[in-house]
């Protein structure tokens, strides 16, 4: 007898005695098994790692990101987004640093989408960066959101199919800016700048400028100073805003710049002669505390951090978030935040309609002129032919609560969407020019 054929006549007996048969047993088996894995969607993400910008921004975009994704392929983000991954696909990530040259972001966003594979991109905190990657993602057709830079060049300049951006662009911050200046300064006669030598720094200006010139135009501009990006030490600007003694100066400084300023400035004793507005200054309020004078103002790109309102999502990101990393959220990690739910929110939607795992161009469908809700806001992609969003925003006044230790901001003012970003059917320059026709403040 052959070695092993007993056992498998008593097998055989037994199967046809229960009534069962191999094949059935076979079947049931295969029926068992663990199904195949659902292909991750490849997913870039790019921040600064390093770098003077890494701290205040770089970081807590790349953190939001860490914990967002967790939670999304988890399937444990509150409502609306309870569905685990994008479509249901798990997402596989690579993080990249966008510390380095313009050029070296390009040679780097092409070895993401033609060597690794990504499905999407979602990242870019300079501006400079996401000008030069976003007719890079045109030529390669490579879904990408560009999660925080704030230039509204991006789409202002030439329609785009494949780049979007849920987070508002930088005239909102510079005209809710000069709202809340001229509701706080009624009477201002005069005011100045001092802003990165860039696009987002030359940007803020020009629309605060424009702002200001038609909510009240009687106040002049005294200085505007434009220091190189990344200098680092300010002495001759300050030296000059302390000679212009102007009530207001307004800054979008941001990164080791907004910090470094900061401190110089308190050493020589701007805050003594002018109030400082801060366009993005909630990013640097937890780092850099009673250093900040009383008085400025502080804005947030949005209305994100202790500037948001409260809803169960914000509830949910700022406990999953400080559970973590044992400090709040900044705003860089909303837009990082925001960003991804956006993604989700397309992805969902296209692969509901779809039927199946959607193609970019689906996802592409889905996501022009969506609405969808963020931490903070409801994000709406009403402008730059529905891929750029627009959402309310806040600003307030920057105190330091001595008795509990901590930094906070009060007088805290709101303005909608319709109040200061321009129409679908305009550009920033064009609407600001006009005198912002057709804003909506009630």
């Amino acid at each position: 007898m052959v070695p092993g054929t007993t056992f498998v006549r008593v097998c055989k007996a037994v199967l046809v005695a229960t009534g069962v048969s191999i094949i059935g047993l076979a079947t049931a088996s295969a029926q068992t098994a663990t199904p195949p894995a659902v292909a991750p969607v490849k997913l870039g993400i790019v921040t600064f790692l390093t770098g003077a910008a890494a701290g205040p921004f770089g970081i807590p975009g790349r953190n939001a990101a860490e914990i967002m994704i967790e939670m999304i392929n988890a399937g444990k983000v509150p409502e609306p987004y309870a569905t685990p991954g994008l479509g249901g696909a798990p997402i596989e990530t690579k993080v990249l640093d966008e510390n380095g040259s313009t050029a070296n972001q390009v040679t780097e966003f092409r070895n993401l989408v033609q060597r690794d594979g990504m499905h999407a991109i979602v990242g870019y905190i300079s501006s400079g960066n996401c000008l030069a990657v976003a007719p890079v993602a045109e030529e390669l057709k490579a879904l990408t959101v560009l999660f925080d830079c704030g230039t509204p060049r991006i789409f202002e300049e030439k329609s785009l199919k494949y780049v979007f951006r849920a987070t508002p662009h930088a005239t909102m911050d510079s005209v809710a800016a000069a709202r809340y200046v001229v509701k706080k300064y009624p009477e201002l006669t005069s005011y100045s700048g001092v802003n990165q030598n860039y696009a987002w720094g030359q940007d803020s200006w020009r629309d605060f400028v424009a702002a200001m010139k038609a909510l009240t135009p009687k106040a002049k501009v005294e200085k505007e100073l434009f220091p190189k990006l990344f200098a680092g030490e300010f002495g001759a600007e300050i030296s000059a805003l302390l000679t212009a003694k102007s009530p207001i100066v307004h800054s979008s400084f941001w990164n080791g710049d907004l910090e470094s300023f900061i401190v110089q400035s308190g050493a020589r004793g701007l805050s003594k002669e002018s109030t400082m507005v801060y366009t993005a200054g909630e990013s640097a309020m937890f780092r850099m505390g009673s250093k900040i004078p009383d008085g400025s103002i502080i804005g947030a790109r949005g209305q994100h951090g202790v500037l948001a309102p409260e809803s169960a999502l914000n509830t949910w990101f700022r406990k999953v978030y400080e559970d973590r990393f044992g400090t709040p959220p900044l705003y860089p990690s909303y837009h990082m935040a925001q960003s991804l739910l956006g993604l989700k929110a397309a992805w969902d939607k296209a692969a509901i309609k779809a039927g199946k795992r959607p193609t970019t161009d689906e996802v592409i469908a889905a996501f022009e002129n969506l609405e969808f809700e963020g931490p903070s806001a409801k994000i709406r992609m009403a402008i730059g032919n529905g891929h750029q969003g627009i959402s309310d925003i806040a600003y307030g006044t920057f105190k330091y609560n001595k008795a509990e230790a901590r930094p906070e901001i009060v007088d805290i003012v709101r303005f909608p969407a319709e109040c200061v970003n321009p129409p679908a059917n305009m550009t920033s320059t064009a609407w600001l020019e006009a005198g912002m026709p057709g804003a909506k403040c009630n």
